[in-house]
């Protein structure tokens, strides 16, 4: 008498399980409403609330003038000397301005500070959403002390698929980017003894120069 083995058995309930298949039980599920209620104020509202509550520093400049003049009094009052920088508009911006700043990467790890841009920012969570397509890169957002970011109003969305969906409509193949992370303020973690230790894996300060274009 053949003994039946326990894979054998699983194997069997598999293949019951291949030809009798049993329909979704969730077949009318609605993927496309939105998940969380609408806020009646202001996405730059939000966004700032959001954003200043998680201990990121925000900075509004009405014109690219204002914003010159306020990442050069950070620049002054946060003692960094000079910024590290590879976008080349804001590289010009900065030599107009003759604030000092460089791009040579050959001593980026005693760099104290680093300007950027970004992809967007998402108002519902106050996230500043960096991507490996932007001349930054991947390195940027973590290796400096301070992180200096520059958005416009234009870059603000409402939620993260609306910035992921704009994010892959601008792409010519319709792909993402290798690498998408969302900045929610300052670098932190209270894994070790619930020890709040800032810096941990990133910035210990993120500052955010928002300026207003819309006007």
């Amino acid at each position: 008498m053949n003994e039946t083995t326990t894979k054998e058995k699983v194997l069997k309930k598999v293949r019951n399980a291949l030809i009798s298949k049993i329909p979704s039980p969730f077949q009318s599920v609605d993927f496309d409403s939105a998940i969380y209620n609408n806020r009646d104020d202001d996405q730059s509202v939000i966004f700032v609330e959001e954003f200043t509550s998680t201990g990121g520093k925000f900075l509004y400049c009405e014109n690219e003038d204002e914003l010159m003049e306020n990442l050069a009094a950070a620049i002054s009052d946060l003692q960094l000397g000079t910024v590290f920088c590879t976008e080349e508009k804001l590289l010009y911006l900065l030599n107009k301005a003759e604030i000092p700043a460089i791009s040579d990467d050959s001593n980026l790890g005693m760099i104290k500070a680093t300007l950027t841009f970004c992809e967007y920012l998402v108002a519902r969570i106050g996230s500043i959403m960096v991507s490996s397509k932007t001349n930054s890169g991947r390195r940027l957002h973590v290796i400096p002390e301070k992180h200096l970011v520059v958005a416009y109003a234009s870059q603000l969305v409402p939620d993260l698929k609306d910035a992921l969906r704009a994010l892959k409509q601008r792409n010519l193949n319709g792909d993402l980017p290798s690498l998408i992370t969302l900045i929610s303020g300052p670098s932190r973690t209270a894994d070790i003894e619930k020890t709040l230790v800032m810096g941990a894996h990133g910035p210990k300060e993120v500052y955010l120069f928002f300026v207003d274009d819309s006007i």
